[in-house]
């Protein structure tokens, strides 16, 4: 006897699903964050969700991964360049719907471990990881000062965005030339490509 086979999961509900719970996560912090509300959003059930994620940390947790970056460190060929257009991508990506105050949500004593480290993971790391990279290619290159401190250096890349955002002062459009310039300079950089200290206007 043949069995009847059973009815195909509705993908559409669960991007509805998942860009509501991203809204929701985003405007109102884990804690506060209500399954009944989303579900109801998403014109669904709540049964039909809790048949996809079980709970809230694995909903939440499935949103972290949904918006994962997924590009990979490489050794680029001209580091000033490619600081350049990961910071206007970092830009693009964190001027987003919802994204900033997703941070935010990140850092609240109340969001889930599991949640946070899935966020590091899959949103944090990798950015870091290609700035990084691109740092390290721009000394081992000779473009930088042998003792930069890329550590800090990294910290500054991102830092400056959110520092402005806390202060409610909105990064300018051309936010990642100017972030890019500065932490070269700071790091003894050179060419080519980037600005040469020697070009800096003298007093």
């Amino acid at each position: 006897m043949t069995r009847k086979a059973g009815r195909s999961r509705d993908t559409g509900i669960d991007a509805r699903i998942l860009a509501v719970a991203a809204e929701h996560l985003s405007r109102d912090g884990y804690q506060a964050m209500s399954l009944a509300a989303i579900a109801e959003q998403a014109g669904t059930t709540r049964q039909a969700l809790y048949r996809r994620w079980p709970g809230k940390a694995e909903l939440a947790a499935a949103v972290v991964t949904n918006m994962a970056d997924d590009g990979q460190a490489i050794t680029p060929a001209d580091p000033y360049r490619a600081l350049v257009a990961e910071l206007a991508d970092f830009q693009r990506g964190v001027s987003m719907p919802g994204r900033l105050s997703l941070v935010g949500t990140m850092l609240q004593d109340t969001t889930q471990p599991e949640v946070l480290a899935r966020y590091r993971a899959r949103v944090v790391v990798p950015r870091r990881s290609r700035l990084l990279a691109i740092l390290e290619a721009a000394r081992v290159g000779g473009l930088v000062d042998a003792d930069a401190d890329l550590e800090v250096a990294l910290t500054m890349c991102t830092g400056s965005w959110y520092g402005r955002a806390l202060a409610e002062d909105a990064p300018p459009p051309d936010w990642p030339e100017r972030t890019a310039a500065l932490i070269w300079r700071a790091i003894g950089g050179r060419g080519p490509g980037g600005p040469c200290p020697d070009d800096r206007p003298r007093p």
